[in-house]
């Protein structure tokens, strides 16, 4: 499992930086986890944005969709000619919400770009040898974590979230913990997201091999995040950059 980070802001992107979005490759498939602002640009640097086997949308905040416009202009003017329609998987009423934004040709364009799939909690979605599976987390309604499975691997992404039964479920055993870390300490239970602190508190309760930080509200300071995190998860912390690539490997805690 190869994970590549295109975007850790959060709401809005920092000087030099994109909103969430991450890109696994596993199984044979190459996903799209959230397509904020900017994402496709950064995916474009280290890939064929019309090379994707599917894009997952965990809510319907804009820093998780904006550029999901953009991925379906690359798409239907590919220098080969429209791509045939991806898989969108995305929480039920979402795609309809976007295409409020569009034409009616626009709309039709929309729907020539993708395959939209209401994401069901609990229901698995199969791409080659990658099992993703939603988890209902705590944020805006509906938001889903998702499980990322291959090869005997287990990545989890918490999407926006609280503390929440769902989001220590997306953790358990997780090989790496991809996690939001939205909230400065001191606005910690004000909003439905995550400290840097309570972000490595999941992680260790659950069990993660290793613990990633993204969702980053541009003024927070990274390193007193990291360090916060590393604290209260009891290993190294990484507070992700754009661009930055985490080969997935065992949770040493599997095998004890």
């Amino acid at each position: 499992m190869r994970l590549t980070i295109l975007g850790s802001s959060a709401s809005y992107a920092g000087a030099r930086r994109a909103c969430a979005g991450h890109y696994l490759e596993a199984g044979g498939a190459r996903v799209l986890f959230d397509c904020g602002n900017g994402v496709v640009s950064n995916l474009a640097v280290i890939g064929d944005p019309t090379s994707l086997d599917a894009v997952f949308v965990t809510h319907s905040h804009p820093d998780h969709f904006a550029d999901l416009y953009c991925l379906q202009a690359a798409l239907q003017y590919s220098p080969q000619g429209p791509v045939s329609p991806i898989p969108l998987f995305a929480p039920p009423g979402l795609t309809d919400q976007l295409k409020c934004l569009l034409s009616e040709r626009g709309a039709r364009a929309f729907d020539d770009a993708f395959v939209e799939v209401d994401l069901v909690a609990g229901e698995p979605v199969f791409l080659g040898g990658l099992t993703v599976t939603p988890v209902l987390v705590e944020h805006t309604e509906p938001t889903f974590g998702l499980v990322a499975e291959a090869e005997g691997l287990r990545l989890g992404y918490t999407a926006d979230t609280g503390l929440s039964d769902g989001v220590r479920r997306v953790a358990r055993g997780a090989d790496l913990l991809l996690a939001e870390a939205t909230l400065p300490k001191e606005y910690a239970g004000t909003a439905p997201h995550l400290t840097a602190a309570q972000a490595g508190e999941l992680a260790r309760e659950a069990e993660a091999g290793a613990l990633v930080l993204v969702h980053v509200w541009p003024t927070n300071d990274r390193r007193a995040s990291a360090q916060e995190a590393t604290a209260t998860f009891g290993a190294p912390v990484v507070v992700a950059n754009e661009f930055d690539v985490f080969e997935i490997t065992r949770n040493p805690e599997e095998g004890q």
